[in-house]
């Protein structure tokens, strides 16, 4: 049977050894402060964040608990900033995360735009799909409004047209080159063209007009992107069966801009 007695543990001589001294009665208990030596056990440790630390007084000393003078930093104004375009401070762009960079677009354009200059060998080191599928997108609604519902026959010959002068290109280069800078600079060089689907809206294309534009977009678009590959993957001597079946992929754009390729089976 266990004695009964004031403190069944604190008057044991056998556990005297190991506790320093005999709890009190009464006294309440207390949180441990650490001491000014607390970096030789923690060296890695910090008295505070983004602030200093109050005077660390142990719970029953003081009446009152101990204060902390670090404040949390917080975006200026309410609710309403979640929803604004500012941002953290240091916090890329909205655009620049998803890769849309707009001075990037606007360089590629003008290269395409004026194919006569010299084309720099990393101008597509930084291959984006928002300017290409931009004016597809553009190409195809140009062309819905002239009465020639095409998407579908763009975005099919875009794919397959991809698809084949990327392993043309593979297997003709020594570099290589992947199929993401493929689709970028066709669909960058389509620009001339996009240029054609806007004149259709107003004039019918499908007459002497519409073929001398659609013949001179083609080949604007042909030399943009065989320049354009030519420089990237340093093929200078193979530009003309660069050139190739580039102009056989544009020919099939210049096609859909002058003529209906869905009339027929919408009239029976």
């Amino acid at each position: 049977m266990w004695q009964d007695t004031a403190s069944q543990y604190g008057a044991s001589s056998s556990h005297s050894q190991y506790y320093g001294h005999t709890p009190q009665q009464g006294v309440p208990l207390q949180f441990y402060a650490p001491g000014p030596d607390q970096g030789q056990f923690y060296p890695g440790s910090r008295s505070s964040l983004e602030g200093n630390m109050g005077a660390q007084v142990p719970i029953g000393q003081g009446g009152a608990a101990p204060a902390f003078g670090g404040n949390i930093q917080q975006q200026p104004g309410g609710w309403w900033t979640a929803f604004g375009t500012g941002g953290f401070e240091g916090e890329p762009p909205l655009l620049e995360e998803l890769g849309i960079n707009f001075s990037h677009i606007r360089a590629k354009s003008m290269t395409v735009l004026n194919p006569l200059r010299r084309v720099d060998e990393r101008i597509m080191d930084d291959a984006d799909l928002a300017g290409p599928l931009l004016f597809f997108f553009c190409f195809g609604v140009l062309l819905l409004l002239s009465g020639k519902p095409q998407f579908g026959y763009i975005y099919g010959f875009g794919l397959l047209g991809s698809i084949s002068i990327y392993t043309l290109l593979n297997l003709m280069s020594e570099n290589g080159i992947d199929a993401y800078r493929v689709v970028s600079v066709l669909g960058y060089c389509l620009l001339p063209m996009v240029g054609v689907g806007a004149i259709s809206v107003v004039v019918t294309l499908d007459g002497i007009l519409g073929y001398v534009l659609s013949l001179l977009s083609i080949i604007w678009c042909t030399y943009a992107a065989s320049g354009i590959f030519v420089a990237v993957l340093r093929m200078s001597d193979q530009r003309l069966l660069v050139a190739y079946p580039v102009a056989l992929l544009y020919g099939c754009f210049g096609l859909l801009s002058v003529f209906n390729v869905g009339a027929g089976s919408t009239a029976r």
